[in-house]
Order: C-alpha cells, then sequence, then structure tokens
C-alpha cells in the first residue's frame, strides 16, 4: 500500500536544525519533523531528514522512489558562503575604459555613519589586478559602435588561465541591449580556457545600472562552484534513496519561486535567500488563512533571525537587496537578518558593555548546554537559566544541561557585576532590541506603521521573546503557527515553479509605443514559457505576471507596479502610469500626478513565469472537550521581566484546542519551539491550531491611539486580530 502514495517532501537546512515537512497529497496529511544539521557537510543533514521522514511515514528504502514525488530544498549554502565573505579568487572582464568600475561603487557607503571607517568603501570583490579590459563597444540602443576585438578577449582568456584564475565574471557596456559581446567574450573563454566557471551579465541580470550589475554577476560566478557542487552531490545521494529513479528535485530561489537542481546550477545566485524566503511564504499562508492580511513575520533560528513583510497575503518583493556586504540586484524577497538568533553569543565590548551577537555559537559547539564544547555564553543559556524553556529540545530528543549554562552565566555576570537572573535578564533584553530593530528597519523605514501589524512568529527561537516584542513595538499581537520549528520547511511546499526576465527599455511614456512595449513583453514570456517547458509545465498549466520599473524623469531609482495581461493599448498604459503615481505616492507621501510638465519614464519591463503546484490546505481543527487542564504537564520555576522566580504552569500545545484560553504566566511547549507567555499577556487557540497572543489591555489601547477615530469616520474595518478573536 505505501508504494501508492505520492509524497512531496520540504526540507529547510538551518545553521543548527534540519527540519523537514512531508505532504501526502492524496490524503492531505501533513508530517513534521527535525534532525541537527550538520554544517561541515549539510547534504548528510539533508538525506538524514529524508530518512527519518520515510521512517515516520512507514515508508520502506525500496519504495521512495514510487512514494516520493518531490523534494523541495531550501538552502543556506550560498547564503553563508557571502555572509562568510568566502568568495575566492576572482576575475573580472569589463569594458575598455571601465576598468575601475569596481572601485568608483557608488557614492553611498554602508555604514557610513556613526563607525571610524567614515567614507571609506568596502573592499572590493575582485581586486585591480584581476581585471582585464576588452576592446569593442556598444550604444544604449545595443548598436555596434566599435567591433569586439577578438584577439585582445583571446589574449585576457590566456592570462586567467596562465594565472589560475577559474572563476570569472564578465559585464561588458550595454550588453543588457545586446548580449553579442559578452557571449563572443564566453565562447572565447570557452575555448580557451574550459575549465572556468563563467557568469555573463546578460544572463544574470539584463538590466543596467553597471556597478548593480557587474556586482551581481560577480556574486553569481563566486558561488555557482558550491552550489552545483552541493545540489549535484545531494542528487546523487538522492538517488540512492530512491533506487535510481528519477524524483523532481526543487531548489527555493529567493524571488518565492523554486527551480529544479538542473536549472539551478545555471543561475546560482537566485538561491542567496532560500531558507528565508520560504519562511515568509509559509507564514504568509498561515497568517492569510487565518485572516490577516498586514503581517510582519519573525523567523528565529539558531545564527539569525529574518524579518519580513506581508501586504494583502503576499510577502513584498525588492531588487535592492544585499547579501553580507554584496549587493545583489535579483528579485528577492524583502527580507532583512539580524545576527539574533538562539546560538547567538553574548559578550563584554572594550568599554564593558553587554552586547549580544551577530557571531553565533551555531550547531557546533553550540551553546554551553548543548554539552559538546562550547565555550560561549548564549540567548539560548539565559533562556535555559531562567527556565523559560525546557532541558531539553525536540520533545526530548537533545537533552540540555542547565548546569553547564548557569555555569557560564554567573561568570559573565561576576565580569558585569550582576546578579544571574539579571544577567540573563539583559541577554535577551538585547536580543529583542535586536529583532525589534529588525522590523522596524521593513517597516518604518519603508514608511510603514508597525503598530498596524499583526506579528507572525516561527522557527525554532523565533516565538521565545515575543511578548518583549509586543512592548518595544506596541504590536497589534502576534500569531504562532503550530509546529512553527517547521513552518520554512511547510513553505518549501506552498510554492510554485517561478522565473523572472528583465529587459531595460528606457523610454518616456509620452513616446511609448504601445507596439514596442508589447513585443518586448512578449519576448519576455516566450523566454519564461521556454524555462516552464523545461521544468514539465505544458501551455495550459503556464501563467504569467507582468509588471514595469518607472519613475518620474530626472529620478535615480523606480517603483515597481502590474502590467495587466491582454493586449497593451494606449489606454492600458495609461492605466499603469496612473498605477505608478498611485504607488509613488503610497510609498513617498507625494506624486506628480497634477503637474503635466513631470513626466513619467519607463525603465525596465519584467516577467514572472509561474508552473503552479497543488498546495497543502490548511484544516480546521475540531474542538476538544474539557477545560485547558487537559493540556497541562506540570509546573516549573520560571523567571519573566521584573518577577522573581514564579511557579508557572505548563502546557502542551498538542493537547490544546480551538477556543482555549490561557493567561500568563505560563509556558506552551511543543515538539520542535516553546512560547513563554509573560504575565499580562493572553493565549488564544483559533480553529487552525494557531495560538493569538495580545496583551490584555490591547483592544482597548488600539482605540485609543491617535488616528483612530478618523480612520473609523473612513469605514475602516476592526483590526485584523479583533475582528479574529
Amino acid at each position: 500500500m505505501s508504494g501508492q502514495r505520492r509524497i512531496r517532501v520540504g526540507i529547510d537546512t538551518g545553521g543548527t536544525f534540519t527540519d523537514v515537512v512531508a505532504f501526502d497529497e492524496q490524503s492531505g496529511d501533513l508530517v513534521s519533523t527535525k534532525i541537527a544539521s550538520t554544517p561541515a557537510d549539510p547534504a548528510t543533514g539533508f538525506l538524514a531528514g529524508i530518512d527519518k521522514v520515510l521512517d515516520l511515514l512507514d515508508i520502506p528504502r525500496g519504495q521512495a522512489g514510487q512514494a516520493l514525488t518531490a523534494v523541495c530544498h531550501g538552502t543556506t549554502v550560498a547564503t553563508n558562503q557571502l555572509l562568510e565573505g568566502k568568495v575566492g579568487v576572482l576575475g573580472f572582464i569589463a569594458s575598455e575604459g571601465y576598468e575601475f568600475l569596481l572601485e568608483i561603487a557608488r557614492q553611498s557607503v554602508p555604514d557610513g555613519y556613526g563607525n571610524s571607517y567614515f567614507w571609506v568603501k568596502p573592499d572590493r570583490i575582485v581586486p585591480a589586478d584581476r581585471v582585464k579590459a576588452v576592446g569593442g563597444r556598444l550604444d544604449h540602443t545595443g548598436a555596434e559602435v566599435r567591433p569586439f576585438d577578438e584577439p585582445g578577449a583571446v589574449g585576457i582568456a590566456r592570462w586567467f588561465k596562465a594565472h589560475g584564475i577559474d572563476t570569472i565574471g564578465v559585464c561588458l557596456l550595454h550588453s543588457y541591449a545586446n548580449p553579442a559581446h559578452e557571449q563572443r567574450m564566453r565562447d572565447i573563454l570557452a575555448a580557451e580556457h574550459p575549465t572556468a566557471v563563467v557568469s555573463i551579465s546578460s544572463e544574470v541580470l539584463r538590466e543596467y545600472r553597471e556597478y548593480e550589475r557587474s556586482m551581481t554577476t560577480l556574486v553569481d560566478a563566486a558561488v555557482k562552484p558550491k552550489v552545483a557542487g552541493y545540489v549535484g552531490s545531494i542528487s546523487r545521494r538522492l538517488a540512492g534513496i530512491t533506487g535510481g529513479q528519477d524524483v523532481p528535485f526543487y531548489v527555493m530561489k529567493s524571488n518565492g519561486g523554486v527551480l529544479s537542481a538542473a536549472e539551478v546550477v545555471h543561475q546560482p545566485i537566485s538561491t542567496v535567500l532560500s531558507g528565508p524566503a520560504a519562511g515568509a511564504l509559509g507564514a504568509a499562508m498561515i497568517a492569510a488563512n487565518a485572516g490577516f492580511s498586514k503581517v510582519l513575520t519573525c523567523d528565529g533560528g539558531g545564527t539569525s533571525t529574518d524579518v519580513s513583510v506581508v501586504l494583502g497575503g503576499e510577502p513584498t518583493l525588492t531588487t535592492e537587496g544585499s547579501v553580507g556586504a554584496y549587493p545583489s540586484k535579483i528579485p528577492m524577497i524583502d527580507v532583512v537578518t539580524v545576527g539574533a538568533g538562539g546560538g547567538s553569543i553574548a559578550w563584554i565590548s572594550p568599554e564593558g558593555a553587554l552586547k549580544v551577537g551577530p557571531k553565533s555559537a551555531g550547531a557546533d559547539p553550540g551553546p554551553l548546554c548543548y554539552g559538546i564544547g562550547g565555550t560561549d555564553v548564549t540567548v539560548t543559556d539565559a533562556h535555559l537559566v531562567l527556565g523559560r524553556i525546557p532541558p531539553h529540545l525536540l520533545g526530548g530528543e537533545i537533552g540540555l544541561d542547565p548546569a553547564a549554562a548557569q555555569a557560564g552565566l554567573t561568570e559573565l555576570a561576576g565580569r558585569l557585576g550582576l546578579e544571574l537572573a539579571a544577567c540573563a535578564h539583559g541577554v535577551l533584553e538585547i536580543s529583542a532590541w535586536n529583532q525589534a530593530n529588525a522590523l522596524r528597519q521593513i517597516t518604518v523605514q519603508r514608511g510603514l506603521d508597525v503598530r498596524e501589524f499583526t506579528l507572525t512568529t516561527f522557527g525554532g527561537s523565533g516565538s521565545l521573546l515575543l511578548c518583549r516584542l509586543i512592548d518595544i513595538l506596541n504590536l497589534r499581537g502576534v500569531l504562532v503557527p503550530p509546529n512553527p520549528g517547521n513552518v520554512s520547511a511547510f513553505g518549501l511546499l506552498t510554492v510554485d515553479v517561478k522565473n523572472d526576465y528583465v529587459q531595460t527599455a528606457v523610454a518616456l511614456h509620452s513616446q511609448l509605443d504601445p507596439a514596442e512595449v508589447s513585443a518586448a513583453f512578449a519576448g519576455l514570456t516566450e523566454q519564461a514559457a521556454t524555462a516552464l517547458d523545461r521544468e514539465g509545465f505544458g501551455p495550459g498549466q503556464q501563467r504569467f505576471v507582468r509588471t514595469a520599473d518607472l519613475r518620474y524623469f530626472g529620478q535615480a531609482f523606480e517603483v515597481r507596479v502590474p502590467v495587466p495581461d491582454g493586449e497593451l493599448a494606449e489606454q492600458v498604459l495609461a492605466g499603469v502610469a496612473t498605477a505608478f503615481h498611485d504607488a509613488h505616492r503610497g510609498l513617498y507621501g507625494y506624486d506628480f500626478s497634477e503637474q503635466p510638465g513631470q513626466q513619467v519614464e519607463w525603465v525596465n519591463l519584467r516577467v514572472s513565469g509561474i508552473g503552479p503546484i497543488r498546495r497543502p490546505e490548511l484544516r480546521r481543527q475540531p474542538p476538544v472537550e474539557g477545560s485547558v487542564d487537559r493540556a497541562r504537564t506540570g509546573t516549573r520555576s520560571v523567571c519573566f521581566d521584573g518577577h522573581p522566580y514564579l511557579p508557572t504552569p505548563l502546557y502542551w500545545r498538542a493537547d490544546l484546542g480551538p477556543g482555549d484560553v490561557l493567561a500568563g504566566p505560563a509556558v506552551i511547549e511543543e515538539f520542535g519551539s516553546t512560547v513563554p507567555l509573560h504575565p499580562g499577556f493572553t493565549a488564544t487557540v483559533d480553529e487552525y491550531a494557531n495560538l493569538l497572543i495580545t496583551r490584555e489591555a490591547t483592544a482597548s489601547e488600539h482605540r485609543r491611539r491617535p488616528g483612530a477615530e478618523e480612520r473609523s469616520e473612513r469605514g475602516a474595518e476592526p483590526s485584523d486580530l479583533e475582528a479574529a478573536s
């Protein structure tokens, strides 16, 4: 019977744990589990996760090939490589006269204020001695001004080969309009230096702005060997589990879609925010299902916390992102990462101040309480000493050592002149403010009022500080999904196959030719359709989304707006311009729609090709008889902010049911996560088994907020949380 089952598996590899969720496409059932990550070889943890979930599903190894319909993977291989700055020995080929493009960079300088490196630009990704310039020139329309210098290109290829430089990025002037010169450079490199890994900008990022295009191309080249090796290793070892049967293997992309392993090795940069993107998508679906449309997501892991914004049920996208010190101008879910995970290390600065993160103890050696060689106090140690987490992880699979955590915190407290509990509170308070500042960065700094959002917390450590985040940010409340530690893996099962294509086509709106715009979109759509064909999606299954980047003439940056399907007549293009005015006003508080002299300019045309998959359905849970005491498992001494250690009731979350209400202080535990409910807070279980956590005075406080009366007069709906309650 098990050989007839149809199972799709999502696997998200984090710094501490590898999360696995299996979806039975016939019954609709979901099975979740976790396994310790293997940082030295992430593929080992990946395969162990597959083995574990197959055991839970009672599927023998010999029948795995028939049962598995697809495996979707979120990976941090490219992300970690860039965060650690390990880009290797790179070469760069630019147009003649643009050898110092990377040196010039941009006027703005990361972290230019408040430190001793004021106006000192970051180290360039490729030193000047490994940059070579090739002759030939195109203009901005793609017309050839000077022919490509083939003899010079041959000399450059031979120089890189002679000097052992095997990873090369190519970015030639105006190749977004005409890729011919870049393609010829690649052909020459293939002939003269066949072992070289080469990325060309016209395939990585076909839009203008030479610095960003160059950096994105070089980052793509830098991560290509490692990503290709990792994905290839998993594909081969996965075949061992499936008995050599070809099971579709997809990798999560930063843009909110997945791509087959065979294709992703040609677009490795598309995976730089693979794991965080899956978490944002999974949380968005769960929150929308529960009735929340304006949501902040907070994915807390062992190494870091990733936060994002969800509007209208969809995570917001950006092309202005970066990973570590490296800008990557590719479509990606707008995620901000802060070093505030469970393994973040507490340390004392030279000035004597307590700091937390961004350095992490990771999975190996991990926090002191892991007992496997850790030497630094971490956030997890502080939670354990205060009693907010149990003395074990994963429902008892991994035991913790409270004595080791207490000894480390006692030593740290002595150096700071603090009591033990005060020191532990300080570690958690700093971590909470680090997370709060990241949430402000994606809301306040983008013109959004953080107080109007509900927070969705997930990940192993994502929910541990939620009560403090409600206080610090004055949030409406927090939604904690079931199995929060596996939301990223669940998100991988909700993701469509998706490819993005872009073409720079700068033109004033008043001078647009609808036929030319239609032809450009048709070309992009054809590229997307070809890619979807390769992924196994026929014409009847394919879906395409068109957008365009517009700006006011003279502006340096654009605003992306949707472009309707169908024929692009003049009135349709005028509607796109109107949508741009509205979007500009929403972002910046003003627009120039009433000023005829201020012209709108079209910059980039974009098409996303989407191959839809069947998503899991979130089921309503049946009512549970009796009081919440059915879920009570005991009592533990817990210390909350501003309180002494208190005997605190413990509840097993799986035994709670819809309509149950818990008042803090309490601790709600489950297999992969824990929710410490502080005094003055209430947790309500909804019909989908989500926890809705609010401060007891939330409703009255919201009614007293400035502007509430005005919103009511405009006919605004009640807050999401109040409506759901």
